[in-house]
């Protein structure tokens, strides 16, 4: 298990590489070029800029996350095939440098939907929400409002060159439904595994946040169902998953030590983290502590242990505790406190193995 820390970038982050260095465990840096437009080609003098900065403090910048598919792919449209074509250097651009892993999504407009960001916990922090029925009613553009006003720093899939093209994005995918969006990433991959496969890069696709349709968009990356028909579309090594504990577990149909222990071999990337779920389909992020949500926390990271997983790990969203005023979901504290509870889980079970073996 190989921990990371996400970060924004020097400019766009109130967490600097100075503290995530002091919390123990931590590898590498799961980075991107947050200030390109999904689209445009990663150029080789900026990502060596940000690379040897990351490196300067000691860290591996093995993954990026993410290289954002442009919704002109998403939709299949006449323009996909330049927007494929400058991924694909990208790929190659980034191969250059050492990356071995690229996290990306093909969910329609929205990386991720919540309609909280400071939700109040219990306890007295704070944490991202989901409040089914308002979703269910709300009109799109007064959740991009809430949104753009939780924070001055960028959000991951809520760019805003993206979200002014909000209507007219929903009026092109009206005739986008699942089957077509399958149809479109499987022509998306087969372009460009090959020239992730001929780079050494393994392409980890995101699931769904949630893993269900909102405001009638199309999602197709929600459960095991979706991950064994991404299998049959290609079965290159580089064509894997990234294992999001949260965003396919938003669902309690989708057993998230089952599918740990069934795709760890397909998953480069794994993000943990926990949400409490409720009946009526609301869901608060909680701590990584087992007990604090309706993920088992415990019984997946005890799955990767028990395949010896070599693959990339990081604490996901975290609460906002102890005053901390950060991005929504990306505070220092709590990541910090979820590694070292990742990291304890990870001990226990090595040193249970080594009983086992004596």
């Amino acid at each position: 298990m190989n921990i990371t820390f996400r970060w924004y970038g020097r400019e766009n982050d109130t967490v600097t590489l100075e503290q995530i260095k002091q919390i123990p465990g931590v590898k590498g840096i799961v980075w991107a070029l947050h200030q390109k437009p999904a689209g445009d080609v990663w150029e080789k003098a900026e990502i060596k800029e940000e690379i040897e900065y990351i490196q300067s403090y000691g860290f591996h910048t093995d993954v990026v996350e993410s290289v954002n598919v442009h919704e002109s792919i998403k939709l299949g449209n006449e323009n996909r095939m330049k927007y494929i074509e400058n991924y694909k250097e990208t790929i190659r651009n980034l191969a250059e440098f050492g990356v071995k892993v690229i996290c990306y999504n093909f969910m329609p407009v929205f990386d991720w939907t919540r309609t909280e960001m400071f939700h109040p916990l219990k306890d007295g922090s704070t944490a991202l929400f989901y409040e089914k029925a308002k979703v269910d009613q709300i009109d799109p553009q007064e959740l991009i409002q809430t949104v753009a006003k939780s924070s001055d720093l960028t959000l991951p899939g809520w760019e805003p060159e993206r979200l002014e093209r909000i209507s007219e994005l929903f009026e092109a995918y009206k005739n986008v439904n699942e089957e077509q969006l399958w149809e479109n990433l499987a022509f998306f991959l087969h372009e460009i595994l090959p020239v992730a496969e001929a780079c050494g890069i393994k392409m980890a696709i995101h699931p769904d946040d949630p893993p269900w349709s909102i405001f009638g968009l199309p999602r197709i990356i929600t459960g095991k169902a979706s991950f064994e028909k991404l299998i049959q579309i290609s079965d290159s090594p580089s064509n894997g998953f990234t294992l999001c504990t949260g965003s396919m577990g938003a669902n309690p149909e989708n057993n998230m030590v089952e599918v740990a222990k069934e795709y760890a071999n397909r998953s480069p990337f794994a993000h943990i983290r926990n949400v409490k779920i409720y009946e009526n389909g609301d869901f608060e992020e909680t701590s990584h502590y087992t007990q604090d949500g309706s993920i088992d926390v415990k019984g997946v990271v005890e799955a990767l242990h028990n395949q010896d997983y070599k693959g990339y790990v990081r604490p996901d969203h975290g609460r906002h505790i102890w005053g901390e005023v950060c991005r929504p979901g990306y505070g220092l504290y709590d990541r910090a406190l979820g590694i070292m509870y990742l990291l304890g889980l990870w001990d226990a079970y090595e040193e249970k193995k080594v009983g086992n073996e004596s």
